[in-house]
């Protein structure tokens, strides 16, 4: 149930939609946040009155480079700022920490206190989902109780609000990114994580990707209905694109209610997913050496784009900055151990393996990155050694040689290359979702 002091803080919910499709402006951000605010808590002039003395705002992390997330913080830290104290709790999951430089980049909030999420030690059990309603949610997929953990920080009952701020956008875990992911998987822990990203694995992503209710998007529903509620928390979502890597918030969705984030997918629908007329025969994605690292999160480009591509196809991966597998290095030995190996494998490992038992987001992860056998993909890197890339189940080109070979090829849509070969180009797959109507 919420509490006295809760109750006093909660946001009206408050929707901003850009009109000409240029995005919406910095003022327009502001008006928005600004119209949900509680400002009669804001100005009390004590805690006893009712007033807000302290705020935490949980934004993505730095892989989710184009979510727009920096200018709605940067709208909350001006209307806050001076009458409270901010702190940032990035949302890592199981992703590694920002470093000094990007926390400067995309949250130069002065005065605030940054806090790091840890995954596997600064988590708090909250409730529990029993096993009756777990099976039944995700068609016996998964067994047993599952434990619904967050950071502890957002149990600090000093918090007198805490806000989430995050872009929709279609995701292969969930169907939708964000909305209450972004709080017991981005701020959560080992219980959660591995079972959401092994059920939308075993699910499978194809059934779930660039929609809305999914058996993982229902678990997370009943956290936030049945055990989340007792929270100040209030979301703020955004809806963008990323045209020649200049972001764009088409949409803003502030509040607590699931119909604002049903028009945030809705809308994410309209702007994120490209259909093409016939599967693709060959598609070269480009990874920013800045947000992918790892093939964790550059394996955005086989699922984001396998919906689109026709078997006996080529998927080529141009990743400048890929240095390793995992995000962590229990993760990174996992991959390199079982390799990209293929769904059906990855289910008799996680029979045959207690390793993979143990870490089913790991498993997972290892199904995200397969084609199944259905195209060929190939990693063009140059931090990671041609026996690397073929150990973990990939084709190897040299990212020099894949640069030199695909020069021309720097617009979104099919390119004809100088010796004629046609292929579909994606500068950027984490804004997006790329598929054949008939997948769809």
């Amino acid at each position: 149930m919420m509490t006295k002091k809760q109750s006093s803080v909660l946001t009206k919910a408050q929707i901003s939609l850009d009109q000409n499709d240029q995005g919406l402006s910095t003022t327009q951000i502001k008006r928005c946040v600004a119209a949900t605010l509680p400002w009669e808590s804001l100005l009390g002039a004590s805690p006893s009155q009712g007033g807000i003395k302290r705020v935490l705002l949980i934004p993505p992390d730095a892989t989710r480079a184009f979510s727009g997330a920096g200018a709605v913080l940067k709208a909350y830290a001006r209307l806050l700022g001076d009458r409270c104290q901010v702190d940032i709790l990035p949302a890592l999951g199981t992703h590694v920490p920002m470093t000094k430089k990007e926390l400067k980049k995309f949250y130069p909030i002065p005065n605030a206190r940054l806090i790091v999420h840890n995954w596997r030690d600064e988590i708090v059990k909250i409730g529990e989902i029993s096993a009756a309603t777990v099976s039944e949610i995700s068609e016996g997929l998964i067994e047993g109780p599952l434990d619904v953990e967050v950071n502890r920080h957002l149990l600090d009952s000093e918090y007198d609000l805490i806000v989430s701020v995050g872009q929709v956008v279609p995701h292969e875990v969930v169907g939708m990114a964000n909305y209450t992911k972004n709080i017991v998987v981005g701020c959560g822990g080992f219980s959660m994580i591995n079972a959401s990203h092994i059920l939308g694995a075993f699910f499978g992503m194809e059934r779930i990707m660039g929609k809305d209710h999914s058996p993982v998007r229902k678990l997370f529903d009943y956290a936030e209905e049945h055990i989340l509620n007792g929270l100040p928390l209030c979301y703020a979502l955004t809806v963008t694109t990323a045209p020649q890597d200049k972001t764009k918030i088409h949409g803003l969705f502030i509040g607590r209610e699931r119909r604002l984030f049903e028009q945030a997918v809705a809308l994410s629908q309209q702007k994120n997913v490209t259909f093409v007329d016939e599967p693709l025969k060959k598609v070269v994605v480009y990874l920013d050496p800045e947000e992918f690292k790892s093939t964790w999160l550059g394996n955005k480009a086989i699922y984001r784009t396998r919906m689109a591509i026709a078997d006996g196809g080529e998927l080529v991966i141009l990743a400048p900055g890929v240095e390793r597998f995992g995000e962590d290095e229990r993760i990174d030995r996992l991959i390199r151990k079982f390799g990209y190996c293929g769904r059906k494998r990855v289910i008799e490992l996680c029979k045959q393996e207690p390793e993979l038992k143990d870490n089913l987001s790991a498993a997972a992860h290892l199904i995200h990155g397969s084609s199944d056998g259905r195209f060929k993909v190939t990693y063009c890197t140059e931090r990671l050694t041609q026996a690397e890339v073929e150990g973990v189940g990939f084709s190897y080109l040299p990212f020099a040689k894949a640069k030199a070979r695909y020069a021309g090829a720097s617009c979104d849509g099919y390119v004809t290359l100088p010796d004629g070969e046609r292929v579909y180009y994606i500068g950027n797959p984490a804004v997006g979702l790329w598929a054949d109507r008939r997948r769809f």
